[in-house]
C-alpha cells in the first residue's frame, strides 16, 4: 500500500491509498472488511455489509466469499439497485449472488433492494420497513465511483438527488431516476450509508484518477455527488485505488 498523491486539502477522515495491482488491493480490502465484520460479530452477534454492483468488485466478492466467517449471522445488502429483477443482466443483486453469496458466504442473509413493485417509488415504503432490521450502524460499506462523479445512485442533476442526500428527516432509501444512465434506481440514502463504522471507495483504472482529483477540489456536491461522502465529518473513508 502506498499513499495516493493527489492535490487537495483532504478531509482528515479520508485516506487515499494506492496499490500496485488489483490483486493487492482486493487482498487488503478483503482483510479490512473481514476484520470489520468480525468485530461486529464479536460485539453484537451479527454484522452488516453493504456492497455495490458493477464489474469492479467481482474479484473482491469472490475472495470474500471464501473467508471463514460465521456468515449465517451476516446480512448483506446493496448500496443501490437498478429497478430490474434479479435475473436481468443489469441487476446488482445478480452480481452479488453470482460472485459473493457463494462458498462460505452462501450462508449469509441477503436483503435485496428490488422488491418487484412497478416502480421504485411504489416499492419504497415496503423497502423502508425491510431495511429497519439493520442495526443503527453498518459494519462496512463498499462504494464505487462513476466517471461522472456519482456514487451509489447519487447522480448529478437527478431530480431526487436532494432527497437522497438530505440529513433530515433521515430515511433509509430513496427512489432515483438518473438523467442519463439506464433504469430507475433505489439507493440507500447518504445518512444511512454514513451510519457505518467504515466506508471503502473501491476504484480501479487510470481513468478514475482525474475524476477523483476533480471530486477532491472545490465545487458543488450536486455536480459530483461523491463529494457528499468525501466532505462529511462523521465516518472514516478509505479511497483504495489500483491501476
Amino acid at each position: 500500500m502506498n499513499e495516493l498523491n493527489l492535490h487537495s486539502e483532504l478531509n482528515p477522515l479520508v485516506a487515499l491509498e494506492s496499490y500496485d495491482s488489483r490483486e493487492a488491493l482486493e487482498q487488503f480490502l478483503c482483510e479490512r472488511i473481514v476484520e470489520r465484520l468480525s468485530e461486529g460479530l464479536e460485539a453484537r452477534g451479527e454484522a452488516v455489509l453493504v456492497v455495490s454492483g458493477g464489474r469492479t468488485p467481482a474479484a473482491l466478492f469472490q475472495r470474500l466469499s471464501q473467508q471463514p466467517l460465521d456468515w449465517s449471522k451476516v446480512i448483506v445488502t446493496l448500496a443501490d439497485e437498478r429497478w430490474v429483477d434479479n435475473q436481468h443482466d443489469d441487476s446488482n443483486e445478480r452480481s452479488v449472488r453470482t460472485h459473493l453469496l457463494q462458498n462460505q458466504a452462501a450462508a449469509a442473509r441477503f436483503l435485496p433492494l428490488y422488491n418487484g413493485a412497478e416502480t421504485p417509488v411504489a416499492g419504497q415504503a415496503e423497502l423502508e420497513r425491510e431495511l429497519a432490521v439493520l442495526p443503527e450502524k453498518i459494519d462496512a460499506v463498499i462504494l464505487g465511483m462513476g466517471e461522472d462523479g456519482h456514487t451509489a445512485s447519487f447522480f448529478p442533476d437527478a431530480e431526487e438527488l436532494g432527497r437522497a442526500l438530505e440529513p433530515l428527516p433521515a430515511v433509509a432509501c430513496a427512489a432515483v431516476t438518473p438523467p442519463v444512465a439506464p433504469w430507475p434506481r433505489m439507493t440507500l440514502t447518504l445518512p444511512r450509508l454514513l451510519a457505518s463504522h467504515a466506508i471503502y471507495v473501491h476504484l480501479c483504472g487510470e481513468s478514475k484518477l482525474p475524476v477523483l482529483q476533480q471530486a477532491l477540489e472545490q465545487g458543488a456536491v450536486e455536480a459530483m455527488p461523491i463529494r457528499s461522502v468525501l466532505r462529511q465529518s462523521q465516518t472514516p473513508v478509505a479511497i483504495c485505488w489500483a491501476p
